[in-house]
């Protein structure tokens, strides 16, 4: 991670990735030709009955509290990623449904990341919010990608995964941070979705950063009340350090005080525009799960992981 001269990052940012599906068809084999008849009078030809098709089965819902698996063609992508963005924007889908919709969305995204050729054919698939919503968080992962170019980690981290609060209960930490200090909720969302994945991971980034916001025991000193491990705390603490370092009315100057590198400016402006121009967008960011790289692929950590 890239720093300003003599100064220690405040964060440190998760990881994130994954893929797989496939399909099936039957054929018909016709009947063979009746015989005919020899004789002096043309024979009668009965008709042939064409056989009844088999009705197309109705496509079923997916098992809800079955890990999402995204398609391994742009078409089924994009019909999965039709039926999540669905369920992201129905204020009646359950938490169970969202949870899932949340993950299915993450997925798909990451896997455009592997097969960008195919974006276009699966955004076309979508209606027009979804479709920048997904464009947008798109650009917003290019950022953080870039930021993890180097090698991958030889070990697991020291981390906890943990369930974070229920979504309207984090809204309202950040809709208060945003009525305190003026810093719009949509930036402080994307923040907590950056580093900590909603405050899923407990634990010490190298630079010695905690809890859900990600403070080094500095600037906690400097600009936290409270516990550095409270959901509310923390978010009230970015608010107020946000605005210290001159949000809301230079948004990129907080930020990069925040995290000194510009793709990091960049990949929280992206989330939060995504959030600013389509407030559902956050249902979907909230179901996304913490992922890790390892030589062997990147492990799905959920709630309860913790390294052994």
């Amino acid at each position: 991670m890239r720093v300003g001269p003599g100064r220690a990052p405040l964060v440190s940012i998760a990881a994130v990735a994954l893929l797989l599906a496939a399909c099936a068809a039957a054929t018909v084999t016709p009947s063979a030709a009746p015989a005919v008849a020899i004789a002096s009078s043309p024979p009668t030809v009965q008709p042939t009955v064409a056989p009844t098709p088999a009705p197309t089965p109705a496509p079923t819902a997916p098992p809800w509290d079955a890990l999402p698996e995204p398609a391994n063609d742009p078409t089924a992508l994009g019909a999965q990623l039709v039926m999540a963005e669905g369920f992201i924007r129905d204020p009646k889908a359950t938490a169970t449904q969202l949870a899932w919709a949340g993950h299915m969305e993450q997925l798909g995204i990451s896997r455009l990341a592997d097969y960008p050729e195919w974006t276009a054919a699966v955004l076309a698939a979508l209606p027009s919010e979804p479709r920048a919503a997904i464009a947008g968080s798109m650009a917003a992962g290019k950022e953080l990608r870039a930021m993890h170019s180097g090698p991958i980690p030889k070990s697991l981290p020291d981390w906890h995964i943990v369930q974070p609060p229920p979504i309207e209960e984090l809204m309202t930490y950040y809709k208060e941070a945003e009525a305190t200090f003026g810093v719009p909720w949509y930036f402080l969302a994307s923040i907590n979705l950056i580093e900590t994945r909603m405050g899923r991971i407990r634990g010490d980034s190298l630079a010695g950063a905690q809890g859900p916001m990600q403070f080094i025991p500095s600037t906690w000193a400097a600009y936290g009340q409270g516990d550095v491990n409270s959901y509310h705390d923390s978010i009230l603490a970015a608010g107020r350090y946000l605005r210290a370092a001159g949000a809301p009315g230079n948004m990129p100057k907080a930020i990069f005080a925040y995290n000194h590198d510009t793709r990091y400016v960049n990949a929280v402006t992206g989330y939060a525009d995504v959030m600013r121009a389509d407030p559902a967008a956050y249902r979907g960011y909230y179901g996304w799960q913490v992922y890790y790289p390892t030589n062997d692929g990147p492990i799905l950590m959920l709630p309860g992981w913790k390294k052994e």
